[in-house]
């Protein structure tokens, strides 16, 4: 059985809890062009569940209750720790454990999250539920592979097309490991469904590709992320082809948070540093174009920012940031980000524009050691994610 409060101030806390993991977020400062905004609820239950466990090998644990969930690289199903309140369900789940198999099975509503205290309740407009699998794959160095079906029915969709009663079904495969110096990480997602009268399809590809320099100090990791996502082809049909990311992480493109996952095409280098072994300074640019022309720029909750049907032009923009994080101890970290966004023809058509963004935050994580905590996605290493 397990549980967590938080509590978040209403300007500037980010926070979050977990049955056998606590953790809160607070942002000190959030200056700049485009800086998020915190929901602001104040204190609730964050998670609360019960667990029954048969067996030992294989095993497999019941859960039922307020929960946690996040899967594989955290592209699709995320605790959402940043820049946002964390994100729980209430629902049931199995989680079997036999050899080096792992299977994950839920059914669930996500949870709203509100201003007031113990306010949060199931949101019944969205039904969220599937199976996750992962498993070592022998051919391929250090190699791991992760199927998954994830289901979303949402009583009211928003997409630069219009508004419709939503099914989204997501079938995903994703190959990743760490044989050192290289770590990589590939997915392809393919989504099928109906949105109101029309069908549904949609898809997307991504990599995440690293070289680490262990010999030269600092062990430099040079990366290279590429993203591929798909929008809507003609928003006059009733057919939509925009990808939905259901749950992804807040900071999907960086700690600024400014661009979500749909209707996108972009290139992100980047260089990470260890200077110490509590310290890690991170340089990356992030080149953006969109997908499709007939299509809008989006949220990282499927927001629409901008309709794209008045537009031609592919070219969003770019950003650039520089991060530096110390981890004081083992529950403390402390992080500033700056980031430097240029606009691109679409957001700025007349001329080039630019934004700026500094954030300061610190966080804490506190980690109870008891059986059946809070689950990690099965790569536990976020530098190696497909964001």
């Amino acid at each position: 059985m397990g549980g967590g409060l938080v509590a978040r101030d209403a300007a500037v806390c980010r926070g979050g809890g977990a049955a056998g993991a606590t953790a809160s977020r607070c942002s000190l400062a959030s200056l700049g062009r485009g800086a998020a905004r915190d929901v602001g609820a104040r204190l609730d239950l964050h998670q609360a569940f019960v667990d029954v466990t048969i067996g030992m090998q294989p095993t497999l644990s019941l859960r039922a209750g307020r929960q946690e969930l996040a899967f594989g690289s955290s592209r699709l199903v995320s605790v959402r720790e940043s820049p946002n309140v964390r994100q729980s369900f209430d629902g049931l789940r199995a989680l079997l454990r036999a050899g080096a198999w792992k299977v994950d099975g839920f059914v669930t509503l996500p949870v709203n999250t509100k201003r007031g205290v113990f306010d949060d309740d199931p949101d019944t407009q969205r039904l969220f539920w599937g199976g996750y699998v992962v498993h070592p794959v022998p051919l391929l160095p250090e190699g791991h592979i992760d199927l998954y079906y994830l289901g979303l029915n949402r009583e009211e969709a928003h997409f630069d097309q219009g508004s419709a009663h939503e099914v989204r079904h997501t079938l995903g495969l994703r190959l990743w490991g760490r044989p050192s110096p290289w770590d990589y990480n590939v997915e392809v997602v393919y989504q099928l469904g109906t949105f109101g009268e029309g069908q549904l399809h949609a898809w997307t590809a991504a990599s995440d590709t690293g070289y680490t320099l262990r010999p030269v100090a600092g062990q430099p990791r040079l990366g290279l992320k590429a993203d591929i996502i798909s929008g809507d082809r003609n928003p006059r049909d009733w057919d939509l082809h925009t990808f939905n990311p259901l749950f992804p992480k807040g900071a999907y493109f960086g700690e600024i948070a400014l661009i979500g996952p749909a209707n996108l095409i972009d290139v992100h280098p980047s260089l990470d540093l260890h200077p110490t072994a509590h310290l890690i300074v991170s340089a990356d640019w992030d080149v953006f174009w969109r997908e499709s022309l007939h299509d809008g720029l989006y949220g990282n909750a499927v927001n629409l920012l901008r309709s794209g049907q008045r537009s031609r032009a592919r070219s969003i923009g770019s950003q650039a940031s520089l991060q530096v994080e110390w981890q004081v101890e083992r529950h403390t970290t402390l992080s500033a980000v700056y980031s430097h966004v240029v606009a691109g023809p679409f957001l700025a058509p007349d001329r080039t524009r630019a934004g700026r963004g500094l954030g300061l935050g610190v966080g804490h994580r506190q980690v109870l050691t008891r059986q059946g905590s809070s689950e990690k996605g099965t790569d536990d290493d976020p530098r190696h994610s497909c964001r």
